[in-house]
């Protein structure tokens, strides 16, 4: 039996969910923008640099784990899964409460200490979230996934702008993000099942560790790769400039990156499926990752081309540093895409550590290049360097996707 169906009706619930959430998150960071200053971004951009860092390294892959396994054997996995998320938030948590004072002197933006101490109740928070949630994805249930994160998202969005408008403050954007998060604890025991247990098996947690450790080194090479940029121009060029950036990168992604997340998410479950028919899995390949390029081009054409209107009409003057910067990152988001669909071929046929090698070749290109552009050309060079880290990485993946549909 094929899946084309399930495949459409999984893109069209995906493309809704990644396009309305687009558009809040566009919205959202437009209102905000009117709100808060460069500065006000950069240290909510700070905070947050320090809590990705520490999710991404101990990333458990608990999510990926419990959708390659067979759907009744995984149920054996969820209370364990649940026990070591909680652990693991609890963690997060203290260091980066133990972390703050030095982080910010390294920064050199002591007003992102308080933000940084309200931060920590983040992952604490997340680690109580159901993993059960990951079953929206594995039974093809693309309705159910899109109303319980559209919820989350808008629930997130409109609480993020009603304390940045009462505390004017990037403490009112970790407020909204603090919300959101109460709001998904909830709808995850409401909507999703089984529901967890505080109780865990010693051999299924080490199982579950041994399978993440691909997922982990993986995720720590690809926020090197996001965020290396960040660091670097939040380090030399200030708070305020990495505000712009911030907001330049998420406006120039936003549309077209998330185009290669919503075929993504629904042709992994599709790709493991199909996994033991090489043929039919290269035909699949090329289909999505066709399909994906197009679309990508379309959409970074157009911001390209609209960016001095949409940073001089929707963001203000304060913000006309961010045209080029736009500008520059469309590029890299439209080459990026074209890696998307390699990458859930990667995960489908579980071979995690061919992400790890190809992301490690485009922290490579970004980290040989980033600093000194940036000294030479501020916010433009950290755009370029981005592009240069993207290169870096389609010959590794290339040859990586040969290889495992010649297997």
């Amino acid at each position: 039996m094929g899946y084309t169906k399930e495949a459409v009706s999984g893109v069209f619930w995906v493309s809704g969910l990644r396009g309305s959430t687009r558009i809040v998150s566009f919205i959202k960071t437009l209102i905000l923008a009117r709100i808060l200053t460069p500065f006000e971004f950069g240290v909510f951009g700070v905070a947050f640099l320090v809590l990705s860092f520490l999710e991404v390294i101990t990333e458990t892959g608990i999510n990926v784990f419990l959708l390659q396994k067979d759907e009744e054997e995984s149920y054996s996995y969820v209370n364990t899964s649940w026990v070591v998320s909680i652990v693991r938030g609890i963690l997060i948590s203290l260091v980066l409460l133990l972390l703050s004072w030095p982080l910010v002197m390294f920064f050199r933006v002591s007003e992102a200490y308080g933000v940084l101490l309200l931060t920590a109740l983040i992952p604490f928070l997340r680690g109580f979230i159901n993993p059960s949630i990951i079953y929206f994805q594995k039974r093809l249930n693309f309705a159910k996934d899109f109303w319980f994160r559209f919820i989350i998202f808008c629930s997130d969005a409109l609480a993020s702008i009603l304390f940045a408008y009462i505390y004017k403050s990037a403490y009112g954007v970790i407020l909204g993000v603090i919300f959101g998060v109460l709001v998904e604890i909830l709808l995850s025991f409401v909507l999703a099942y089984p529901r967890p247990r505080l109780r865990f098996e010693k051999n299924l947690l080490f199982e579950v560790v041994n399978r993440g450790k691909w997922i982990t080194s993986a995720g720590i090479f690809q926020y090197f790769f996001r965020e290396v940029d960040d660091m670097v121009v939040a380090r030399l060029l200030g708070a305020s400039q990495l505000g712009v950036y911030q907001v330049s990168y998420k406006i120039a992604t936003l549309p077209i990156s998330e185009i290669g997340e919503v075929f993504g998410k629904v042709t992994l479950p599709v790709f493991s499926r199909i996994s033991k028919d090489k043929k039919r899995l290269l035909s699949a390949y090329k289909r999505v990752s066709v399909v994906v390029f197009l679309f990508s081009l379309a959409m970074g054409s157009f911001l390209i081309i609209f960016a001095p209107f949409i940073v001089k009409v929707l963001l203000g003057e304060k913000w006309f540093d961010a045209i080029s910067v736009i500008r520059i990152i469309c590029l890299y988001a439209v080459i990026r895409t074209m890696i998307h669909p390699s990458f859930t071929l990667f995960f489908a046929l579980e071979k995690q550590e061919y992400v790890t090698y190809v992301t490690l070749g485009g922290i490579i290109g970004l980290g040989v290049t980033v600093v000194p552009l940036v000294v030479k050309y501020g916010l433009i060079g950290a755009g370029f360097s981005t592009i240069f880290g993207v290169i870096f990485m389609l010959p590794i993946c290339l040859y990586y996707v040969f290889k495992v549909l010649r297997e």
